[in-house]
């Protein structure tokens, strides 16, 4: 299932609110939240360092988010750089 403009953009927003402005634009600057498929959630990250950051240090904070947005339970996230897309 792909995810809605408006679903993306509450996930960015409840996600900056989680981990400040600072860490927000430098990490997650032009993420973006694309698709469900049953408990995964992929998004898209500006390059492969983004995404590993992404993965290691946000993908539990993503999930619970996620979750709570989307109303379905997220409980892997995968981060692909956007060259993979």
């Amino acid at each position: 299932m792909d995810i809605s403009d408006t679903q993306d953009y509450a996930i960015q927003a409840k996600l900056a609110g989680v981990v400040g402005a600072t860490v927000f634009y430098r990490v997650f600057a032009g993420v973006r939240f694309a698709e469900v498929d049953g408990p995964l959630l992929y998004v898209y990250a500006k390059d492969e360092s983004i995404a590993a950051e992404i993965e290691e240090d946000f993908a539990l904070v993503i999930a619970d988010l996620a979750t709570e947005i989307l109303k379905q339970v997220i409980e892997v996230v995968v981060v692909l750089p956007k060259v993979l897309q």
